[in-house]
């Protein structure tokens, strides 16, 4: 799939967003690098986009013909930097979705925060496939931070990589 022949859009969640969000949220493989738990049920999703999603600062659905398939997020409180993550379903896994979202997101942050000067993304060392999504939309990486997070009961190795408000995607 050529993400950008496709309906590709970033939106703010919605409550109608549970069940889409339930078939990726809930599969391990996609949780497995993600700090909060693989969500089981629609009630667990519901408070997750009511408590979570909504009230967030910036979290958005990557969604494809309006159906949600993933999510991107910075954290940012105030100054100059920002943290982002995401994920997106495993059935769209190496078809340049997640890149083209990342790219799409950078973009939306910059122009909505110009106050940051960089976004930056942890990965763990393990995780390939979000190592070059970052790459392919235009982070560099940094270094390696040893013992750096802990996901799910376990301390891991994490990769840095960043984008400047000066990079070009």
């Amino acid at each position: 799939m050529n993400p950008s022949s496709t309906n590709l859009t970033l939106r703010p969640f919605r409550l109608s967003d549970a069940d889409d969000l339930l078939q990726f949220a809930g599969d391990k493989q996609v949780t497995r690098f993600l700090r909060w738990e693989t969500l089981t049920t629609t009630d667990e999703v519901l408070t997750f986009i009511k408590e979570v999603c909504i009230p967030h600062r910036w979290r958005r659905s990557i969604c494809l013909d309006d159906r949600s398939i993933g999510f991107v997020s910075t954290f940012y409180e105030d100054g100059h930097k920002a943290d982002i993550g995401y994920g997106v379903a495993a059935r769209y896994w190496g078809q340049g979705i997640a890149t083209e979202a990342v790219k799409m997101a950078v973009k939306q942050v910059l122009t909505e925060f110009p106050e940051i000067v960089r976004l930056q993304a942890f990965t763990d060392v393990e995780n390939k496939g979000s190592q070059r999504v970052l790459e392919k939309a235009g982070f560099e990486k940094e270094g390696l931070l040893r013992k750096y997070t802990m996901i799910k009961g376990h301390v891991k190795d994490t990769l840095v990589y960043s984008f400047l408000s000066t990079d070009t995607i």
